[in-house]
């Protein structure tokens, strides 16, 4: 009997044991496996619940542009309110930008399409009159019109260039705009530091807009410059081209292609006339008009090519030369028909290039000359 209340004591201690093992959060033995306790785990419907907040803050985030600053958020005070529009105002500026880029290069391909065009008609041309062909030859004519045809199209490809070059000149004006304004938004009173640190990056982006616009406007204007005088200096040589159609054989490039040198023309007097170059010198060139049809466009062209070549500031006397014989009638018909010759003589000149205030007109009488002639002499 006296045992009873020791086992009753012992059994009494071991349910509270268990009790407090089954109800408390913690062990009472420590653990020998040497794991790592474990954590507690997350309720199942809470981790859906996390996992879609992560993934709405990765989504909303704001994506910089490569190689810039991430602005800061805008403000609702005045100078933030400035920014938004200079920021919007900077993003219309970008985009004209660009449009006007592509135009850029959509003239350029159109230029070089119709340069391609118009060269084969050309190369066509010469190469049929390099081996002779008839006079006026009608396909020629037809080839050399096309090619007139394709120049005036590279010449309607420089009016676009100068609309563009308008058009980008008014992104210049709104360049230098945003970049004033937002230097001077740096005054304003009521700014927090936000609004100072995005104006930074707002006059850094203008800047960098700014060189755009200004390597923009320089492309633009080399290429008005290159394509004017490319088209002009084609149109003197589709000139010359249309003599060598006409006489059916090649002449040559334009005679105004060729470098000037010197210090240009001096005058003999004060509103002095030209002397005459019949008493002075041999003739450059003397053409003989002792029948109805006389080719001397080719000989011509040889002759002050040469003399363009070894002078580049020379300039040319036309004399007509008319026969001193018979009454004074016939002389009188025989000078006309000599001036109308000299006419032809000049008009083949400035046909092939040569510049109208490069050439002068005289008229003699010979008594050594046998049939009406035209003398050219080199001044």
């Amino acid at each position: 009997m006296a045992a009873s209340p020791l086992r009753a004591a012992l059994l009494l201690v071991a349910l509270t044991a268990t009790g407090c093992n089954r109800n408390s959060n913690f062990d009472l033995w420590p653990m020998l496996t040497g794991e790592p306790k474990a954590k507690p785990a997350v309720a199942a419907d809470q981790q859906p619940q996390a996992a879609s907040q992560q993934s709405a803050d990765v989504a909303t985030a704001p994506l910089a542009p490569a190689g810039a600053a991430m602005p800061a958020p805008t403000t609702n005070t005045y100078v933030g309110q400035k920014v938004d529009q200079l920021r919007s105002d900077l993003q219309r500026l970008q985009a004209q930008l660009a449009d006007h880029q592509n135009q850029l290069r959509q003239i350029r391909d159109d230029a070089v399409q119709n340069g391609q065009r118009y060269y084969t008609n050309v190369a066509a041309i010469n190469a049929r009159l390099q081996v002779g062909t008839t006079r006026g030859n009608p396909n020629l004519i037809q080839q050399w019109n096309d090619a007139q045809g394709d120049l005036d199209r590279i010449n309607d490809d420089v009016g676009r260039l100068n609309n563009l070059a308008a058009l980008i000149g008014g992104d210049s004006a709104l360049a230098s705009y945003i970049l004033e304004s937002t230097r001077a938004a740096f005054s304003i009173s009521g700014a927090v530091d936000e609004d100072h640190r995005n104006l930074t990056q707002l006059e850094d982006d203008t800047n960098r807009a700014t060189v755009q616009v200004d390597r923009l406007l320089n492309d633009v204007s080399d290429d008005i410059s290159r394509q004017t005088a490319y088209v002009n200096s084609e149109r003197r040589n589709l000139t010359a081209q249309s003599v060598a159609i006409n006489n059916g054989e090649l002449l040559g490039g334009s005679l105004a292609n060729r470098g000037f040198g010197g210090q240009g023309l001096v005058a003999s007097a004060a509103g002095a006339p030209p002397v005459s170059s019949v008493a002075r010198g041999r003739p450059l060139v003397v053409i003989k008009f002792d029948r109805p049809t006389v080719s001397f466009q080719q000989p011509l062209y040889n002759a002050v090519s040469q003399a363009l070549d070894r002078r580049p500031e020379a300039t040319f006397e036309i004399v007509a030369v008319t026969p001193n014989r018979g009454n004074a009638g016939q002389v009188a018909l025989a000078s006309n028909a000599s001036r109308r010759n000299a006419e032809a003589v000049y008009r083949a000149l400035t046909d092939m290039g040569l510049a109208a205030n490069r050439v002068t007109l005289s008229a003699t009488t010979s008594s050594s000359a046998e049939n009406n002639e035209v003398q050219v002499f080199v001044r």
